[in-house]
């Protein structure tokens, strides 16, 4: 499986927020794209998303256009934005409800990806009365209902303790293991360490960056 993302360009009232963007990924691979705040991430992750649309481009997915084609989108991909789309007025259970046959709920949730994200421990609990880890995580397994080939996410373990942080890069390998793809938008010194492919956005550009290891050089190459 690949992916290939071509040329993509975005403008806000004639302003050009990205230009001629692209990257490529194959099964198994983690891509993390950096940059300051402000500068384009969660536009192009978006627009690869469908919820935003580029003025130019394409998003490849064994060669079909998925910016063209909403319904393979909508099989192959799912998307996390950094705002959890969760129902506030219901538990977890019924927010998963929304999107699981009860079938394929409870095989998730004592063997599945759902387990694997601790979501079982809190099934009951109502998204108001949930910590911020916890509304991540759901709002991941919301998304993952089509058994999906690639994942977007949009810093995934911003303002999150160690514990969840640590259960979602759990997550995150696993899903890679079974051949899946990870872009994301991140911060975050693990999930940079985890990445098989790291992308700068800079200046409405992107570029391949060359982990050394040190975030101080990654910040100052901002």
């Amino acid at each position: 499986m690949k992916i290939s993302v071509e040329n993509i360009s975005k403008k806000y009232r004639n302003k050009e927020v990205l230009s001629s963007v692209s990257f490529e990924a194959e099964s198994g691979m983690q891509v993390g794209i950096v940059g300051k705040n402000g500068i384009g991430k969660s536009t192009l992750l978006s627009i690869l998303a469908g919820v935003n649309k580029a003025d130019g481009g394409k998003f490849l997915y064994e060669g079909r256009d998925l910016l063209a084609d909403k319904d393979l989108r909508n099989k192959v991909c799912a998307y996390i934005p950094q705002e959890t789309p969760l129902i506030s007025e219901l538990s977890a259970r019924d927010n998963l409800r929304m999107w699981y046959s009860d079938k394929a709920l409870k095989k998730e949730l004592s063997e599945g990806f759902l387990k694997t994200l601790g979501i079982d421990r809190f099934l009951k609990v109502n998204v108001r009365k949930m910590s911020g880890g916890m509304k991540k995580r759901l709002s991941i397994g919301c998304a993952i209902y089509a058994d999906p080939r690639v994942l977007i996410l949009d810093e995934p373990t911003a303002s999150l303790d160690l514990e969840c942080k640590g259960i979602i890069n759990d997550y995150l390998d696993a899903f890679k293991k079974r051949g899946g793809i990870v872009v994301l938008a991140t911060h975050d010194e693990k999930e940079i360490e985890n990445c098989d492919a790291l992308y700068l956005l800079k200046d409405k550009e992107m570029n391949k960056y060359v982990y050394d290891g040190s975030i101080k050089n990654l910040v100052d190459s901002f």
